[in-house]
């Protein structure tokens, strides 16, 4: 962009504004931090629903491992659209595993009527950790749909039949 400036304010001296830095900045490439923030979503998963025995690396192919080490500048190569059907299988399970914790902590929290969902998770008031996994299934490339079967069939395992009906 082109920033007019007066001719009054070309002769002062003193430090550079901030709108120059910022435009000397480079752009970052987009797909890449979206990339970090799945990466970031499956870790605060793996740590708040406390998901035992899931390796994050494995969920990413050796381009996207690759991917995850370089500057936010830089143009990499991202995954490709086509997955090795081991990789889609850990991501499929991984998610699975999500719903499962996410419910089993909402039965249980249920089951503790003095202890109140806000007093569970503080910080994630509104936090639905079922539909967070529905998005993340779109960035992981697995099928929406069947982490909503699963969250339904959860609900009705634990006995919340009236959630599984919405």
């Amino acid at each position: 962009p082109v920033l007019d400036t007066e001719d009054t304010w070309v002769s002062v001296e003193g430090p550079v504004s901030i709108v120059e830095l910022a435009l000397e900045q480079k752009r970052i490439h987009y797909p890449l931090v979206e990339h970090q923030f799945v990466l970031c979503t499956v870790l605060y998963a793996i740590m708040r629903l406390s998901l035992k025995g899931v390796k994050p690396l494995s969920l990413f192919d050796s381009k996207g491992r690759n991917a995850f080490f370089k500057d936010l500048t830089s143009i990499q190569l991202l995954p490709s659209g086509d997955m090795d059907p081991n990789a889609l299988s850990i991501r499929q399970q991984f998610l699975l595993k999500v719903v499962s914790a996410a419910v089993q902590m909402l039965c249980s929290s249920q089951k503790d009527r003095e202890v109140s969902e806000e007093d569970y998770f503080p910080f994630e008031k509104g936090k639905n950790w079922p539909t967070l996994a529905a998005d993340l299934a779109q960035y992981l490339q697995i099928s929406e749909d069947l982490v909503r079967r699963h969250y339904v069939c959860e609900l009705y395992s634990y006995g919340m039949d009236h959630l599984g009906e919405e």
